[in-house]
């Protein structure tokens, strides 16, 4: 498998590290003034990023990019692995709003990836996409270990089923039907031994990666 590429967004819609040139883009399209460049090693683009950002542009990143992953008792709750990704999405308006999803390290709260917002979706695409994306990440960086939590039973159905459910219909046209359609053939032509672990939220409290707005 040929080794994709991170690209770094010092200037753009939000800065920072992305693993597919699709993700780039999408901050900078249109943004006056884009700064970006493309690494080969995450290695790389994340000191790139460091050194590229003035203190006040890095604590401000901080924030964005920082769960509040102390609200979980982990003391409490040995079983939950530290180590692994924890995936979560939202919608303002569901169905039919815009999404998001991000991916966290679930016992730091760092934020690994991000996409959104996008157009016209539900909260049980934006849930489906952040899982794939976990898997597809890990798969691409060589990692057949690291477990990916999700609280969302549907996400998880549809991941296993290889292929989404949603009935939503989407336009053919817009970016979340080509991102989506990316989704279902990543999970229908690729395999995985990545444990994907449902998040016991009434056990557990609210899952990492949770965006906060309930």
């Amino acid at each position: 498998m040929t080794k994709g590429k991170y690209y770094v967004v010092w200037a753009g819609y939000q800065p920072g590290i992305y693993d597919t040139w699709e993700e780039c883009k999408a901050q900078i399209d249109g943004f006056s003034g884009a700064r970006y460049r493309a690494f080969d090693t995450c290695e790389e683009a994340t000191e790139a990023f460091r050194r590229e950002m003035d203190v006040q542009e890095m604590q401000f990143y901080t924030f964005l990019t920082k769960q509040k992953a102390q609200a979980i008792n982990f003391d409490a709750f040995p079983e939950i692995r530290l180590d692994a990704i924890a995936v979560d999405g939202a919608c303002d308006k569901n169905p039919g709003g815009k999404i998001e999803y991000q991916g966290v390290r679930v016992g730091t709260g760092e934020r690994i990836f991000h996409l959104g917002p996008l157009e016209g979706g539900s909260n049980n695409l934006a849930e489906y996409l952040g899982l794939v994306h976990a898997l597809a990440l890990l798969q691409q960086q060589g990692d057949n270990t690291t477990p990916v939590y999700s609280d969302s039973r549907t996400a998880i159905s549809w991941v296993r089923k290889r292929h989404n459910r949603s009935t939503l219909q989407l336009a053919p046209d817009s970016k979340l039907a080509q991102i989506l359609a990316r989704a279902d053939r990543w999970v229908a032509t690729h395999t995985w031994q990545n444990p994907i672990i449902k998040w016991e939220t009434e056990k557990w409290g609210e899952i990492p990666a949770d965006f906060g707005r309930k």
